[in-house]
C-alpha cells in the first residue's frame, strides 16, 4: 500500500450529502494481531437524519440510535436480520443524526474477496457490535487517504432496500465508483455525479 494519510474529525464534520461521495476511493483500516486488514470503499450510501425516512433516526433517540446522534467520525454498527453487521460513518454536528452507510469494499490488504454489500464488508474485515460507537480518529480502526490518489468517477441511484420509505426510496443517495467489479449491484437507472 503506498503512504496514506488518516481522515481527520473534520473530514466528518460536514453536510452528509458532501462526505458520502468523498468517501469513495479512502481505505478503511482494521489493525489486527495478524496484520491490518485494509478495502477501498467503493459504494455508500447517506442517510440524511430524523427527517430522512429511511434512516434509522427517524425514529428519533434510542439506545440503538445514540451512537448516530453522537459526534462526526464514529462508527455506527447495526445487525440486520439477526446475523449480518452493518457499519455506518457518523457524520455532522453531535445530535444531528446523520451517517454515511459502507456498502462495499474493493480488497487491498488481507481481505476475502467477498466484499460486495454491507454484511459482506464488515465479515470480511472482522466488524461486529463491539465497534459500535469506536472512534475512527483511532490507531486500530479509522479511514485513511492515499496520498496522490486520484479522484475517482462517482455515479449515484436510488439506495437499495428502503422502499418503506416513501419518496425517501427514490432520492439518489447512493454513491458509488462507476464501473468497479466491487460495486454490489448496478442500478438499472442511474445518474452521474461528476460527470
Amino acid at each position: 500500500m503506498t503512504s496514506a494519510r488518516k481522515l481527520p474529525r473534520s473530514f466528518y464534520d460536514r453536510d452528509t450529502i458532501l462526505v458520502a461521495p468523498d468517501l469513495l476511493g479512502k481505505l478503511l483500516v482494521r489493525n489486527t494481531p495478524e496484520g491490518p486488514r485494509i478495502g477501498r470503499i467503493v459504494e455508500v450510501e447517506a442517510y440524511l437524519g430524523p427527517h430522512d425516512l429511511a434512516a434509522h433516526t427517524s425514529k428519533g433517540l434510542t439506545p440503538r440510535t445514540r451512537a448516530m446522534f453522537g459526534p462526526p467520525g464514529h462508527a455506527y454498527v447495526y445487525l440486520i436480520y439477526g446475523m449480518h453487521h452493518c457499519m455506518n460513518v457518523v457524520t455532522e454536528p453531535d445530535g444531528t443524526g446523520a451517517a454515511v452507510l459502507l456498502r462495499a469494499l474493493e480488497p487491498v490488504a488481507n481481505l476475502s474477496d467477498n466484499t460486495r454489500g454491507p454484511g459482506r464488508l464488515c465479515k470480511a474485515m472482522g466488524i461486529d457490535k463491539s465497534y459500535y460507537g469506536h472512534d475512527l480518529c483511532s490507531d486500530d480502526f479509522f479511514i485513511a487517504e492515499e496520498q496522490g490518489a486520484q479522484s475517482p468517477k462517482i455515479a449515484t441511484s436510488a439506495r437499495i432496500g428502503v422502499d418503506y420509505a416513501g419518496e425517501w426510496a427514490e432520492k439518489p443517495l447512493r454513491f458509488y465508483i462507476e464501473g468497479n467489479a466491487y460495486v454490489s449491484r448496478v442500478p438499472s437507472r442511474k445518474t452521474p455525479a461528476n460527470p
